[in-house]
């Protein structure tokens, strides 16, 4: 089957892209080895970030221009004014907040630069704060940050190219054909379900498969030396807990940013990141647990903790290498042969991701319809499960004394 592109990683970054370059009339493929958005996308807190946490230090920092057009754009998306059309996808929150801690560093952190910034923070009269913030120290700011269900928005871009999304086993499923390191002549598939076997020869061949690049690369014969992990410890929080997204500030950090949502049993469930996540890789689960409880005490004072369950997991932010391994500015693309390889660092990037290899790509190549009848029979993957629903998920209540906690599934 010829085609002009095969994205591999059915992300926020592949899926954005698919639908980048099926609108520019390719014939592309994505190709996804788990569940969609596994990993990092389904992990993210979904908050469309627009630069202003970037700006506490009391600077523009390149990380807030990279980002500070993002809002209006996904804005747009969400209402159907642009593409991709995301009408369908689930919107947990039209703004974030921001607040303090009752310190002289965080009060510091409030009055960091604004300057360039499309998203600015706009303080709200006491009787306008939520539940969670009604007692909390000083100024309490409102973002026009959106929050989407990753699960939500995966599904409603899935939903759109179905026919050109499947579900490959890259073990024992994959082989490609070089004509040099980097230079793709064609693809192998060999379904995960009947054995069926499929071949692709693209044009080219684009990696957005997060942390799975590493892999990609050296199968294509280029080093997986470009990447980096940063690892992330996040913490859940469950039971009868007021809704609540935003940002507590100390100085020129995010102490802890919370996003909420409903669980299956209609519980509130919190994800908490933040500096706590920064910090959490090396602490034991429960031990993450015990810090999260003490900082939401100090940074939500009215909050009753007394009835959470708790639960932590791991993920890795997958990006280009820096030379110092701090987190990058912005998007990163690499070029070698006819295979490109992206990260996007950070979701709400993703449309700069798409647009910037888009308008790398060649012209499409093939001017007849897209026919993806050789697909019809191939399976598909579904959309991740959010963290919080995995079903093997551990929980655990937090006693007062430092004794050992019980543990029960969910």
């Amino acid at each position: 089957m010829r085609l002009d592109s095969v994205i591999f990683g059915g992300g926020a970054a592949g899926l954005w892209l698919l639908d980048r370059l099926s609108r520019d009339g390719h014939h592309v493929v994505l190709l996804e080895a788990g569940a969609l958005g596994a990993g990092q996308t389904i992990s993210s807190q979904g908050i469309i970030h627009g630069g202003l946490k970037y700006t506490l230090s009391g600077l523009l920092t390149r990380s807030a221009i990279s980002i500070r057009e993002m809002p209006a754009l996904w804005r747009d998306a969400l209402l159907g004014r642009t593409t991709p059309n995301l009408t369908r996808t689930r919107l947990r929150s039209d703004c974030c907040y921001l607040w303090q801690t009752d310190s002289l560093s965080s009060r510091v952190g409030m009055l960091g630069a604004r300057i360039g910034l499309q998203v600015r923070s706009e303080a709200i009269e006491a009787e306008e704060r939520p539940a969670a913030l009604a007692q909390v120290f000083g100024t309490v700011a409102k973002l026009p940050e959106q929050v989407i269900c990753p699960a939500s928005f995966l599904a409603d871009l899935a939903d759109q190219y179905r026919d050109r999304i499947l579900k490959i086993d890259v073990e024992t499923g994959l082989k490609f054909r070089l004509g040099s390191p980097g230079e793709v002549e064609s693809l192998l598939l060999t379904s995960p379900a009947d054995g069926q076997t499929l071949e692709l020869r693209p044009s080219q061949v684009i990696f957005t498969a997060g942390a799975g690049n590493a892999k990609l690369r050296k199968m294509v014969g280029l080093s997986a030396d470009v990447m980096q992990r940063r690892p992330l410890h996040m913490v859940l929080a469950r039971g009868n807990l007021p809704e609540l997204h935003g940002h507590c500030v100390d100085g020129a950090r995010t102490r802890v940013t919370i996003t909420s949502d409903i669980d299956y049993d209609g519980r509130t469930v919190y994800q908490i990141g933040g500096q706590i996540a920064e910090e959490g890789p090396g602490l034991e689960p429960l031990q993450l647990a015990e810090r999260a409880r003490a900082e939401l005490s100090q940074v939500l004072p009215s909050l009753d903790l007394s009835q959470v369950e708790w639960s932590t997991y791991r993920v890795d932010r997958a990006e280009g290498a820096t030379a110092n391994g701090s987190r990058p500015d912005s998007i990163q693309v690499l070029c070698a042969g006819n295979v490109t390889t992206g990260w996007p660092t950070k979701l709400v990037l993703s449309p700069i991701l798409a647009q910037e290899i888009a308008s790398r790509a060649s012209s499409p190549y093939i001017t007849s319809p897209f026919d993806a009848s050789p697909l019809a029979h191939w399976p598909r993957p579904e959309v991740a499960a959010l963290p919080w629903e995995d079903p093997d998920r551990i929980w655990w209540t937090l006693p007062e004394e430092k004794s050992l906690p019980g543990r029960r599934a969910a």
